[in-house]
């Protein structure tokens, strides 16, 4: 029986992981559960599979969460020390799913206990990757992509030598905007911005995928997780997300990992490596689809991936400064203090004022850094937000 955990069970990556466990409930032992506010989700899951520990990242919801586990023998924990302490308990396989640079201390401390950790919490990457991955080699773990894209670009190396890759193409769906008149863009809503067209997913990701700073994430988690130059890495927009990325050989050939638009295909691959098993996805029928369409992404209207390029030519620390400053654009943007296309120049401001802070970039990637540029950059752009809205 394996030992696993779950970090952001309570969102739709962790609910698609115990939609899988659910299936096999004989097959594992799951040692830990953390949620945000959907206190009422955890603990319900948590006594469904038995956990030892539930872990609400709000220490302010913690009564509440032991009142919903009171009797069950499961215990309940509250906070960022207690999300680590959970992640260093022994489990056989992790999954990181916690949005934001708050999944990076759970996911290294998965890693430190040698576990196996699928990630789905890209931030990890993009602030730290080189801490991550070398993290993972000195404690013989391994880190397994649970992004579509990224579990696509996996599966198609398989056998490959990374020498013979000479370009790698991420999709993307073009969010709920990819259709609208251009100068429409800087009215758009928080609700409009929350509605995809393919995918269910959280708000947060929902609006990151709109604005393709989502895409902009997995194009440095690309680099990061796979070695590749940045100018190896291409952006396709594909609207009907069936092809989740493409790896192309110096011999011409094209591997194209195609699959209906459902993250338990990610998942289960990552929960199953190295088999396959069988996942309860839709098969696609390829006479009935008839075609599949793609087009290179506007600059225009996605400006968020010019500024992934940028940050890997800058280098240093400057992920976790691109990935805190969109973070705090994207809350100011669903508080309504900021318009859709203000995120970008927000996020570009905040680069351009801390790259010229001495030593900041490049500084030694270790945690206290990674959290020191974090912490500045989230300051920035706080700054910068009240500068504009006066």
């Amino acid at each position: 029986m394996r030992k696993l955990s779950i970090f952001g069970a309570t969102g739709s990556i962790g609910q698609n992981t115990i939609d899988l466990i659910r299936r096999q409930p004989d097959a594992y032992d799951v040692v830990a559960l953390s949620g945000g506010a959907n206190v009422a989700q955890l603990a319900k899951d948590a006594i469904e599979l038995r956990a030892d520990v539930a872990v609400t990242a709000y220490p302010e919801q913690l009564s509440t969460l032991q009142e919903a586990l009171a009797g069950s023998g499961v215990a309940a924990a509250a906070g960022e020390a207690a999300l680590v302490e959970a992640a260093q308990r022994p489990a056989d396989w992790v999954m990181s799913a916690i949005v934001g640079s708050a999944g990076l201390k759970p996911g290294l401390a998965a890693l430190e206990q040698g576990a196996t950790l699928a990630l789905a919490n890209k931030e990890s990457l993009v602030c730290a990757g080189k801490l991550l991955m070398e993290t993972a080699r000195a404690n013989n773990a391994r880190v397994l992509p649970v992004d579509s894209e990224h579990s696509a670009i996996f599966q198609g190396l398989v056998g490959e030598d990374m020498a013979a890759v000479e370009r790698i193409i991420i999709t993307a769906s073009g969010g709920a905007f990819r259709d609208w008149p251009l100068e429409q863009l800087a009215t758009a809503t928080v609700e409009q911005a929350s509605s995809h067209p393919n995918w269910n997913m959280g708000q947060r990701i929902t609006i990151d995928s709109a604005s393709m700073f989502n895409k902009a994430l997995e194009v440095i988690e690309t680099r990061e997780f796979f070695g590749v130059d940045p100018a190896q890495i291409e952006v396709i927009v594909h609207p009907e997300s069936m092809v989740h990325s493409i790896v192309c050989f110096r011999d011409g050939a094209m591997m194209a990992h195609l699959g209906a638009p459902d993250m338990r295909h990610a998942i289960g691959y990552a929960l199953h490596w190295p088999e396959r098993l069988d996942l309860p996805v839709e098969r696609l029928d390829l006479a009935k689809i008839a075609s599949l369409t793609f087009k290179a992404p506007e600059a225009a209207r996605y400006p968020a991936l010019g500024l992934a390029y940028d940050v890997m030519a800058r280098g240093g620390l400057m992920g976790a400064v691109f990935n805190a400053a969109k973070e705090r654009a994207l809350d100011h943007f669903i508080a309504r203090k900021l318009g859709f296309l203000d995120m970008t120049h927000i996020v570009s401001g905040v680069m351009e004022q801390l790259d010229r802070s001495a030593g900041l970039i490049d500084a030694p990637m270790t945690l206290d850094n990674v959290l020191h540029a974090d912490h500045l950059a989230r300051q920035a752009a706080d700054d910068l937000v009240m500068e504009r809205i006066g």
